[in-house]
Protein backbone atom coordinates (compact mmCIF):
# COMPACT_ATOMS: atom_id res chain seq x y z
CA UNK A 1 0.00 0.00 0.00
CA UNK A 2 1.20 3.66 -0.90
CA UNK A 3 0.11 7.04 0.48
CA UNK A 4 0.32 10.25 -0.71
CA UNK A 5 1.61 13.01 1.59
CA UNK A 6 1.70 16.77 0.90
CA UNK A 7 3.79 17.49 3.81
CA UNK A 8 5.35 16.87 7.43
CA UNK A 9 6.22 19.59 10.11
CA UNK A 10 6.33 20.12 13.56
CA UNK A 11 4.39 23.78 15.08
CA UNK A 12 1.93 24.97 17.38
CA UNK A 13 -1.21 23.44 16.76
CA UNK A 14 -3.81 26.90 16.38
CA UNK A 15 -7.14 25.85 16.19
CA UNK A 16 -9.76 24.02 18.32
CA UNK A 17 -9.54 22.68 21.90
CA UNK A 18 -5.99 22.06 21.78
CA UNK A 19 -4.45 24.98 20.56
CA UNK A 20 -1.20 26.29 21.39
CA UNK A 21 0.04 22.61 21.82
CA UNK A 22 3.18 21.41 20.46
CA UNK A 23 2.18 19.02 17.13
CA UNK A 24 3.35 16.82 14.35
CA UNK A 25 1.24 17.99 11.30
CA UNK A 26 1.00 14.85 8.62
CA UNK A 27 -1.06 16.57 6.09
CA UNK A 28 -2.46 14.51 2.62
CA UNK A 29 -2.91 14.81 -0.07
CA UNK A 30 -6.30 15.08 -1.32
CA UNK A 31 -9.55 16.54 -0.12
CA UNK A 32 -13.42 16.12 -2.45
CA UNK A 33 -14.04 19.80 -1.18
CA UNK A 34 -13.09 23.42 -2.91
CA UNK A 35 -14.38 25.45 0.02
CA UNK A 36 -13.75 28.88 -0.82
CA UNK A 37 -11.98 29.79 2.58
CA UNK A 38 -9.56 27.10 2.38
CA UNK A 39 -5.69 27.83 2.94
CA UNK A 40 -4.49 25.04 2.10
CA UNK A 41 -5.97 24.25 -1.60
CA UNK A 42 -2.26 22.94 -2.89
CA UNK A 43 -3.39 20.00 -1.03
CA UNK A 44 -6.43 19.56 -1.99
CA UNK A 45 -5.48 17.30 -5.66
CA UNK A 46 -4.95 13.72 -4.62
CA UNK A 47 -2.05 13.55 -7.33
CA UNK A 48 -0.39 16.61 -5.41
CA UNK A 49 2.77 15.73 -2.48
CA UNK A 50 4.86 12.68 -2.59
CA UNK A 51 3.85 9.22 -2.61
CA UNK A 52 5.55 6.67 -0.19
CA UNK A 53 4.75 3.79 0.85
CA UNK A 54 3.66 3.13 4.04
CA UNK A 55 6.94 1.80 5.69
CA UNK A 56 8.96 4.94 4.34
CA UNK A 57 5.97 7.27 5.10
CA UNK A 58 6.37 6.12 8.95
CA UNK A 59 9.83 5.95 8.96
CA UNK A 60 9.83 9.53 7.72
CA UNK A 61 7.39 10.79 10.23
CA UNK A 62 9.29 8.88 13.15
CA UNK A 63 12.48 11.32 11.45
CA UNK A 64 10.35 14.67 12.26
CA UNK A 65 9.07 13.42 15.74
CA UNK A 66 10.09 15.72 18.24
CA UNK A 67 10.86 15.16 21.86
CA UNK A 68 8.09 16.17 23.99
CA UNK A 69 5.44 16.42 21.16
CA UNK A 70 1.81 16.81 22.43
CA UNK A 71 0.15 14.90 19.51
CA UNK A 72 0.25 13.89 16.20
CA UNK A 73 -2.22 15.89 13.52
CA UNK A 74 -3.94 13.80 10.64
CA UNK A 75 -4.75 16.45 8.21
CA UNK A 76 -5.20 17.56 4.50
CA UNK A 77 -6.55 17.52 2.10
CA UNK A 78 -9.27 15.66 4.23
CA UNK A 79 -7.02 12.45 5.86
CA UNK A 80 -10.61 10.21 4.62
CA UNK A 81 -9.65 10.39 0.91
CA UNK A 82 -6.54 8.29 2.11
CA UNK A 83 -8.28 6.10 4.85
CA UNK A 84 -6.63 2.50 4.62
CA UNK A 85 -3.23 4.39 4.35
CA UNK A 86 -4.09 6.93 7.44
CA UNK A 87 -5.34 4.00 10.03
CA UNK A 88 -1.95 2.36 9.43
CA UNK A 89 -0.02 5.37 9.87
CA UNK A 90 -2.38 6.31 13.37
CA UNK A 91 -1.44 3.05 14.11
CA UNK A 92 2.08 3.30 14.09
CA UNK A 93 1.55 6.18 16.29
CA UNK A 94 -0.66 5.09 18.61
CA UNK A 95 1.90 2.69 19.36
CA UNK A 96 4.86 4.79 20.67
CA UNK A 97 1.99 6.13 22.91
CA UNK A 98 1.48 9.48 21.53
CA UNK A 99 -1.46 10.73 20.96
CA UNK A 100 -3.33 10.72 17.75
CA UNK A 101 -5.44 13.64 16.23
CA UNK A 102 -8.13 13.13 13.03
CA UNK A 103 -8.77 16.72 11.62
CA UNK A 104 -11.75 15.81 9.17
CA UNK A 105 -14.73 16.95 7.21
CA UNK A 106 -16.33 13.68 8.20
CA UNK A 107 -17.52 13.07 4.77
CA UNK A 108 -17.92 9.47 4.73
CA UNK A 109 -19.38 7.24 7.47
CA UNK A 110 -17.49 3.58 6.26
CA UNK A 111 -14.47 5.72 6.06
CA UNK A 112 -14.98 7.27 9.30
CA UNK A 113 -15.41 4.50 11.41
CA UNK A 114 -12.12 2.38 9.26
CA UNK A 115 -9.89 4.33 10.93
CA UNK A 116 -11.57 5.42 14.41
CA UNK A 117 -10.19 2.95 16.32
CA UNK A 118 -7.13 4.33 15.71
CA UNK A 119 -7.41 8.25 17.08
CA UNK A 120 -7.74 9.15 20.52
CA UNK A 121 -8.99 13.08 19.66
CA UNK A 122 -11.07 13.95 16.35
CA UNK A 123 -12.62 17.11 15.32
CA UNK A 124 -15.86 16.85 13.57
CA UNK A 125 -16.25 19.76 11.04
CA UNK A 126 -19.72 20.80 10.17
CA UNK A 127 -19.54 22.78 6.82
CA UNK A 128 -21.74 25.98 6.41
CA UNK A 129 -23.99 26.04 3.11
CA UNK A 130 -22.30 29.40 2.97
CA UNK A 131 -18.82 27.39 2.29
CA UNK A 132 -20.01 27.02 -1.32
CA UNK A 133 -18.77 23.99 -2.45
CA UNK A 134 -21.93 21.82 -3.24
CA UNK A 135 -25.26 21.88 -4.56
CA UNK A 136 -28.08 22.16 -1.28
CA UNK A 137 -28.87 17.80 -2.29
CA UNK A 138 -24.93 16.71 -1.83
CA UNK A 139 -24.87 19.59 1.28
CA UNK A 140 -27.27 17.24 2.95
CA UNK A 141 -26.14 14.09 2.21
CA UNK A 142 -22.86 15.22 3.49
CA UNK A 143 -24.44 16.73 6.93
CA UNK A 144 -26.10 13.11 7.34
CA UNK A 145 -22.72 11.72 7.07
CA UNK A 146 -20.96 13.66 9.43
CA UNK A 147 -23.87 13.64 11.86
CA UNK A 148 -23.40 9.80 11.59
CA UNK A 149 -19.34 10.26 12.01
CA UNK A 150 -20.48 12.71 15.18
CA UNK A 151 -22.42 9.70 16.76
CA UNK A 152 -19.87 6.97 16.23
CA UNK A 153 -17.55 9.25 17.93
CA UNK A 154 -19.53 9.97 20.74
CA UNK A 155 -19.81 5.99 20.72
CA UNK A 156 -16.52 5.40 20.95
CA UNK A 157 -15.79 7.64 23.98
CA UNK A 158 -13.17 9.66 21.86
CA UNK A 159 -12.44 13.01 22.85
CA UNK A 160 -14.33 14.38 20.60
CA UNK A 161 -15.45 18.23 19.92
CA UNK A 162 -17.21 19.89 16.94
CA UNK A 163 -15.74 22.85 14.71
CA UNK A 164 -17.66 25.15 12.47
CA UNK A 165 -15.99 27.57 9.99
CA UNK A 166 -18.13 30.73 9.77
CA UNK A 167 -17.93 33.82 7.65
CA UNK A 168 -19.48 36.54 6.91
CA UNK A 169 -21.28 34.68 4.29
CA UNK A 170 -22.98 32.66 7.35
CA UNK A 171 -26.61 33.39 7.36
CA UNK A 172 -28.06 32.59 11.10
CA UNK A 173 -31.26 31.05 10.26
CA UNK A 174 -29.18 28.20 8.38
CA UNK A 175 -26.64 28.13 11.59
CA UNK A 176 -29.62 28.05 13.97
CA UNK A 177 -30.55 24.79 11.95
CA UNK A 178 -27.47 23.20 12.07
CA UNK A 179 -27.03 23.65 15.34
CA UNK A 180 -30.66 22.01 16.23
CA UNK A 181 -30.08 19.21 14.34
CA UNK A 182 -26.63 18.53 16.06
CA UNK A 183 -28.45 18.58 19.20
CA UNK A 184 -31.47 16.64 18.79
CA UNK A 185 -28.51 13.73 17.79
CA UNK A 186 -25.58 14.36 21.17
CA UNK A 187 -26.21 16.65 24.76
CA UNK A 188 -23.83 18.66 26.17
CA UNK A 189 -22.61 15.81 27.81
CA UNK A 190 -20.96 13.76 24.74
CA UNK A 191 -18.41 16.52 23.74
CA UNK A 192 -15.55 18.13 24.26
CA UNK A 193 -15.35 21.21 22.62
CA UNK A 194 -16.90 23.07 20.68
CA UNK A 195 -14.97 25.81 18.33
CA UNK A 196 -16.99 28.92 16.33
CA UNK A 197 -14.02 29.60 13.81
CA UNK A 198 -13.98 32.93 11.68
CA UNK A 199 -12.43 32.88 8.52
CA UNK A 200 -9.26 34.39 8.34
CA UNK A 201 -8.35 36.91 4.97
CA UNK A 202 -11.06 36.79 3.64
CA UNK A 203 -15.25 37.59 3.98
CA UNK A 204 -14.12 37.93 7.65
CA UNK A 205 -16.96 38.04 10.21
CA UNK A 206 -17.92 40.55 12.01
CA UNK A 207 -17.78 40.69 16.09
CA UNK A 208 -21.73 41.18 16.24
CA UNK A 209 -22.35 38.00 13.87
CA UNK A 210 -19.63 36.22 15.25
CA UNK A 211 -21.74 36.80 18.98
CA UNK A 212 -24.99 36.29 17.62
CA UNK A 213 -23.29 33.00 16.15
CA UNK A 214 -22.22 32.31 19.73
CA UNK A 215 -25.65 32.95 20.98
CA UNK A 216 -27.31 30.21 19.17
CA UNK A 217 -24.92 28.05 20.66
CA UNK A 218 -24.79 29.06 24.31
CA UNK A 219 -28.10 27.22 25.86
CA UNK A 220 -27.10 23.76 23.76
CA UNK A 221 -23.53 24.26 25.44
CA UNK A 222 -22.30 26.63 27.86
CA UNK A 223 -18.83 26.23 26.82
CA UNK A 224 -18.78 27.40 23.33
CA UNK A 225 -16.04 29.00 22.12
CA UNK A 226 -14.75 31.79 19.47
CA UNK A 227 -11.56 30.96 18.55
CA UNK A 228 -8.97 32.45 15.52
CA UNK A 229 -6.83 30.78 14.22
CA UNK A 230 -3.50 31.06 16.49
CA UNK A 231 -1.03 30.12 14.15
CA UNK A 232 -1.82 32.92 11.54
CA UNK A 233 -0.74 35.27 14.24
CA UNK A 234 1.46 34.59 15.30
CA UNK A 235 2.97 33.23 11.32
CA UNK A 236 3.19 29.54 11.93
CA UNK A 237 2.73 26.99 9.72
Amino acid sequence: MKVRLFEIFTSVEGEGILYGTKTLFVRLAGCPFTCFYCDTKESLPLDSGIEYTIDDANQLIDSKLKKQTYKVNFTGGDPLIQHQAVAQLAKHIQEKKIPTYLESSCFDIDRFNHVLPFFDIVKIEFKTKDSDFVDSKHYDKLIDHTMKCLESSVKEKKITYIKIVVSSKTKLNDFKDLINQIFKIISKENIDGFIIQPTYGISEPSLELLLDLYDLVYPHYIDVKVVPQLHKFIGAP
